[in-house]
């Protein structure tokens, strides 16, 4: 089952990073500026932002079967039409269909592993299902590189949006839920409004602006920054683009392994989870050193260590939910809480735009190297312990009964 959540993440960032790959290629055929390519970006995220509202409510109402099947087939979609796009607007439109879509495999994936997996392994489920936002943003250069090269940039968009419908019909026939949570999952779940009023979900919202804004940098301009900065063309982008994103795969399986480790070591959940949260935020700080160098080897190497930080963070984040609410609920509590992540992506998308095209990419990645400093922080000492909230637990057993 969690292999269905890792495959719908693969394909997820193989649609998102279809444009990044090709982005240097459209920019120029449709003559956009750095600024006019962050629209682009924060249409994705304006989307994304709202959908994150919308859909983990939506998840826990429709249940993980169906729900998740529905956005998978918006984003698809989406994906598919992108091939038609003609300019700067026409491909803004699409990206935010694909936001839309897109935004609601987390809190999907997070369902999947609240079902099926116990407190001492969410961690390690997570970072599985995470790991492949690494290995789609692996597969895209290379992958997209030869379909462009070979069939035309359309080509790209059209073959990885069919390979959603192909997971579609797989998870139709087999996901299903556990028996014995069954009751659990099908209750009724409390109403958003009421969960955004915790200071769980406010917290961990407000440090998501901060820490998620970082990845999405790093998805949307890495390539960029390797023409711009290094001259690298389009070939040369296929080769080197991906290797951050092995790294990321490493910080996934890492962050969730230590993680199980502290606690089957006796530390406690919400302590374990916390120190090792901390410790990745530390390692993204090496945005920093990366763009002081003039060397791209040594930049792309720091920069490898600050996405391996953003996975092995983002692992433990993703674990929160489950130790906190009742399972018909974490879908709503995670989809509330990246409301924060789209509207963070959003603002710093257009901002890592305006502010390159003016002042290029140094403070952009000094800045990037800060800001998760700021959401470890939040996580810390705002968040409150990761423990059941007593009020939900009751919810729960009264919708039940």
């Amino acid at each position: 089952m969690i292999g269905f959540a890792f495959l719908a993440t693969v394909i997820n960032y193989l649609d998102r990073q279809t444009l990044s790959v090709v982005g240097p290629t459209l920019r120029e055929q449709f003559h956009m500026s750095n600024e006019a390519y962050g629209f682009v970006i924060s249409a994705f995220m304006l989307a994304y932002t709202v959908s994150n509202g919308v859909s983990g409510p939506l998840l826990d109402r429709f249940g993980t079967r169906l729900g998740y099947a529905l956005c998978m087939a918006v984003w698809s979609t989406a994906g598919l039409l992108t091939a038609f796009a003609t300019g700067a607007w026409s491909l803004a439109a699409f990206r935010f269909l694909l936001g839309a879509g897109e935004a609601g495999n987390w809190p999907a994936a997070v369902k999947v592993v609240a079902e099926w997996f116990p407190a001492r392994e969410r961690a390690l489920a997570c970072g599985i299902f995470n790991s492949g936002a690494a290995i789609g943003a692996i597969l895209a250069p290379p992958l997209v590189t030869w379909l462009v090269l070979r069939h035309g940039w359309q080509s790209a968009f059209v073959v990885i949006g069919l390979s959603g419908y192909v997971w579609l019909a797989a998870w139709w026939l087999v996901y299903r839920t556990p028996a014995e949570v069954m009751e659990e999952v099908t209750a009724r779940p409390a109403a958003p409004w009421r969960l955004l009023r915790t200071r769980f979900v406010s917290v961990l919202m407000l440090s998501k602006i901060f820490v998620d804004p970082v990845w999405y940098f790093y998805i949307f301009w890495f390539p960029q920054y390797l023409k711009s900065v290094h001259g690298f063309d389009l070939a040369k982008i296929g080769m080197t683009a991906w290797i951050p994103f092995v790294t990321a795969d490493l910080g996934n399986l890492v962050g969730g392994w230590l993680t199980g480790y502290l606690i089957r070591r006796g530390v406690p959940t919400s302590s374990a989870r916390k120190a090792v949260l901390t410790l990745f935020a530390l390692f993204m700080t090496s945005a920093i050193p990366a763009i002081l160098t003039t060397n791209v080897w040594i930049s792309v190497a720091f920069i490898s260590v600050a996405t391996f930080g953003y996975t092995g963070y983002n692992t433990n984040a993703l674990a929160f939910p489950p130790d906190v609410f009742p399972k018909n609920m974490v879908a709503s509590v995670w989809g509330l809480a990246s409301m924060g992540a789209g509207f963070g992506g959003m603002l710093f998308g257009w901002l890592s735009g305006w502010m390159i095209d003016r002042h290029g990419y140094t403070p952009v990645f000094i800045a990037y190297g800060i800001m998760p400093l700021v959401a470890a922080s939040l996580v810390l000492f705002a968040l409150g312990p990761l423990r059941p909230l007593p009020e939900f637990q009751t919810l729960e057993k009264k919708e039940s009964s």
